[in-house]
């Protein structure tokens, strides 16, 4: 029995060393933590179930029948976050460059599949060059039957994937049927094609940064929601981030304990918003003195910045945050806001997180690009997944809401339960200035009698009193009680239902 057990010990001793000494040096030298030293920061210390430790690919093909290693790329199992249960699997990048091969992928599908029937979120740590060449076609339906699993679990629970190395070809669609990716900077990147390929065909000199490198997939491709500087930052962020969400779609979300008064009222809100319509102000300022201990996620902070997305907490339940942001174009919606929110609130609708939507935004971005680029249907994304929310929706207005960004931002037409609109909000189908041109054009050289036309449009309109006489918006608040308000909003909507016809499935617009 002695020897036996010796055996097995050394047996995982020689797993756990994936690549070996040598291989292990050189990830380190990139700057890079191995597999298993990742799934040890992000899950509770000593909380890991490793599975298929022993598992090894059966090709015999281009040698590779003579070159065998315990779990043949890839490290699986789960373990807790907080005391949580969380499926994980990591990509060993000291194991034949962390390629996908038939068995690697039948590993990643044990996991999958286990956390679907155990209805538990998955994270994948991503740091492999794609697909085996070695394994040929059985790699390439490896993928298939991870991508299937990724697409049965959307909206059933959350998969998160954290890119901390190469993800390149085939290894790309899997993070991107998922809810959220980050990357590591300097250090990760993703591309469907390499820079060799592209200069093949296209002739264009790039590097693997430059192609797909966390600059690039936060600020322009918006494909990453966000980026840190190193594995052990993005790590312990992802246990963050795991705090804010529940374990699937018909769970509860979790709820801790704050000693931050839901009552409390913030005296310095009652001067966020300036004199001046035309001078911007920090959305953020608003959002953090409103959660709980200004505790605020943010998603997608490079990508869009006119629009802000991410969690937080009222009353220690976990809130969606969307807000236009004046320090960016105004506030004003475009075809990336319209997308990143879209998304954004269709995640929030399908795990039941309560939706704050705060508004200040002139409209639309007008001109040639965004409307050659498709804004009415990037545009209709966002009206679509707000209408189509059945999670509770409470909307404040504080300064801006004109024309059809008015209906778009969870207005009380497309399904808002509770529509607030602080004394500064300005509900309109569009700023004075502009409508009085249109209404007065034929006074238009008389400047007297157009400002004085501008005052009284601003008199009428540049005020929350006229939606609010017609019901549009349930109450006018004073801006330093909208803590309270929204907390006690919230509470009173926490049994809310509200059911869709049945439908296979909707149609939003693509």
């Amino acid at each position: 029995m002695k020897e036996i057990l010796a055996e097995l010990e050394r047996r995982r001793d020689v797993a756990r060393l994936g690549g070996g000494e040598r291989r292990i040096e050189a990830q380190h030298k990139r700057g890079k933590l191995t597999a298993r030293e990742r799934i040890d920061i992000l899950l509770d210390a000593g909380s890991f179930e490793e599975y298929d430790m022993f598992k090894q690919h059966r090709c015999t093909d281009f040698g590779m029948d003579e070159s065998h290693i315990p779990g043949d790329g890839v490290v699986t199992g789960w373990g807790t976050i907080n005391g949580r249960t969380v499926y994980v699997f990591s990509k060993d990048f000291t194991v034949f460059g962390g390629s996908l091969s038939e068995t690697h992928a039948q590993k990643i599908i044990k996991i999958q599949d286990m956390a679907l029937r155990n209805r538990a979120p998955i994270v994948g740590l991503f740091d492999a060059g794609g697909a085996r060449i070695q394994e040929g076609v059985a790699a390439l339906g490896g993928y298939g039957e991870v991508f299937q699993r990724n697409v049965t679990s959307s909206g059933v629970i959350p998969q998160i994937s954290v890119i901390m190395g190469p993800c390149a070809g085939g290894d790309v669609y899997s993070p991107a049927m998922t809810d959220f990716i980050f990357m590591v900077r300097d250090t990760s990147y993703m591309f469907v094609t390499g820079p060799d390929v592209v200069k093949t065909v296209t002739n264009e000199t790039v590097t693997a940064e430059q192609l797909g490198g966390a600059s690039i997939h936060t600020t322009k491709s918006s494909i990453a929601d966000g980026a840190y500087d190193n594995d052990v930052e993005a790590l312990q962020q992802m246990r963050r981030l795991i705090d804010f969400l529940p374990m699937n779609n018909l769970a509860d979300g979790p709820e801790i304990s704050v000693v931050d008064d839901p009552t409390r009222f913030d005296k310095s809100l009652d001067t966020l918003v300036p004199g001046n319509p035309n001078k911007p102000y920090d959305m953020k300022e608003l959002i953090r003195k409103v959660l709980d201990e200004g505790d605020f996620f943010e998603l997608q902070a490079k990508f869009a910045a006119n629009i802000v997305t991410g969690f937080g907490r009222i009353e220690g339940r976990t809130v969606g945050i969307v807000a236009n942001q004046p320090m960016v174009l105004a506030g004003v919606l475009d075809s990336d806001a319209s997308r990143k929110a879209a998304r954004f609130v269709r995640f929030c609708d399908c795990f039941n997180i309560p939706i704050l939507t705060f508004v200040d935004v002139p409209g639309f971005l007008p001109g040639t690009a965004q409307e050659y680029g498709g804004l009415i249907k990037h545009g209709a994304k966002l009206l679509f997944a707000y209408a189509e929310a059945t999670v509770p929706k409470v909307t404040v207005i504080t300064r801006k809401a004109y024309g059809g960004a008015y209906d778009v931002m969870s207005s009380k037409h497309i399904r808002g339960d509770i529509n607030y609109a602080w004394p500064t909000a300005e509900i309109a189908v569009m700023g004075a200035k502009g409508a009085v041109e249109i209404l007065y054009r034929s006074e238009l050289a008389d400047k007297e009698k157009i400002a004085r036309r501008t005052r009284d449009y601003e008199d009428r309109f540049a005020n929350p009193f006229v939606a609010a006489e017609r019901g549009y918006i349930d109450e006018v608040i004073m801006p330093h009680s909208t803590r309270r308000r929204v907390s006690r909003a919230l509470a009173m909507l926490r049994n809310k239902k509200d059911e869709l016809p049945w439908k296979k499935h909707d149609n939003i617009p693509l």
